[in-house]
């Protein structure tokens, strides 16, 4: 039998999803924002999950397409209406999946921004002046560091756990969507960098734990809920800290080092599938977009080393 209210629709939804499918935490957020929207939209017109057809969603993407919604958007909504529908029609909530057929807007291909080396190295000079303390200082030249020194997302990076760097580790072990692990390599910069915060943490772990504090599990720490950095927080931090690199703070975003990260390592003549699996994309088609930025050096490649080309 169908929930009574939009919210427990959703809610199932989700907590299947989590459960079967696996889904990250970021995209359950994401369709629980789109599936609240669209039964806000519906209750307005005197519908609901239950009771909107083909014609309902058509016109629900048509009023998103007015609203000034970017394509990835608008695409975005249509699966989580389609998976939201394909979940009730299998729990008998509904004998049809009214956005089946539907054809969404398509993600529109946006090559990605990066970064210059200098303008990194800039980056990471920069962040060893930001902080209002000695540990703060080190805390986010130990957050550069590691961003830029593997790829990682910025979840990922705030997520992670103290333990995982542990014993100065050469590779640590990072947990990325979908809940997939992979293993990505330090470089010396970043292992002599995450050894300076680990000191300053743990002195102040120390100092924490004698006044009753529980120990904390996250290598970066914060004050909130989650009980680690948040993303926003450092994504503000970081744009302070291109501040004072003297590049312009719209240019530099944490996916924006993720990006310089595998393009400067595509310039150095990294293999695309070794990159596939730093980044943690499940398709190789995924990593391949940064090949756009290296195409005079890739020509260059060939130039030089295919045989027909000496001649």
């Amino acid at each position: 039998m169908a929930p009574d209210s939009p919210d427990q629709w959703i809610s199932t939804f989700l907590a299947a999803s989590a459960a079967e499918l696996d889904a990250a935490r970021n995209t359950q957020l994401a369709y629980g924002r789109d599936l609240k929207d669209f039964a806000a939209w519906l209750a307005h017109r005197g519908q609901s999950f239950a009771t909107a057809d083909r014609a309902a969603v058509e016109t629900y993407l048509i009023s998103c397409e007015a609203e000034g919604l970017a394509k990835a958007t608008r695409a975005r909504r249509l699966s989580s209406i389609r998976q939201l529908y394909r979940f009730a029609h299998g729990e008998g909530w509904r004998s049809d999946n009214p956005a089946l057929r539907l054809t969404g807007p398509g993600a529109t291909k946006s090559l990605p921004k990066t970064l210059t080396v200098d303008q990194v190295d800039r980056l990471l000079d920069a962040a060893r002046t930001k902080g209002r303390s000695e540990p703060e200082r080190l805390r986010n030249r130990a957050l550069m560091e590691l961003l830029y020194a593997t790829g990682m997302r910025v979840s990922e990076l705030v997520e992670l756990p103290v333990a995982a760097v542990r014993g100065d580790p050469a590779m640590i072990l990072v947990r990325g969507k979908g809940g997939k692990e992979r293993m990505v390599p330090l470089s010396t910069p970043a292992r002599a960098a995450l050894q300076d915060w680990l000191k300053s943490r743990d002195a102040a772990e120390d100092r924490a734990r004698k006044l009753g504090h529980p120990p904390a599990r996250h290598l970066f720490p914060g004050p909130g809920a989650a009980g680690h950095l948040t993303r926003q927080h450092f994504h503000l931090m970081l744009k302070d800290i291109a501040v004072l690199a003297g590049i312009s703070p719209a240019a530099v975003t944490p996916h924006t080092l993720r990006h310089a990260f595998a393009t400067h390592l595509l310039a150095g003549g990294a293999d695309l599938r070794v990159i596939q699996m730093l980044l943690g994309h499940a398709d190789l088609a995924t990593t391949e977009i940064y090949t756009h930025v290296l195409d005079e050096h890739l020509k260059a490649l060939v130039l030089d080393h295919h045989p027909l080309s000496r001649k």
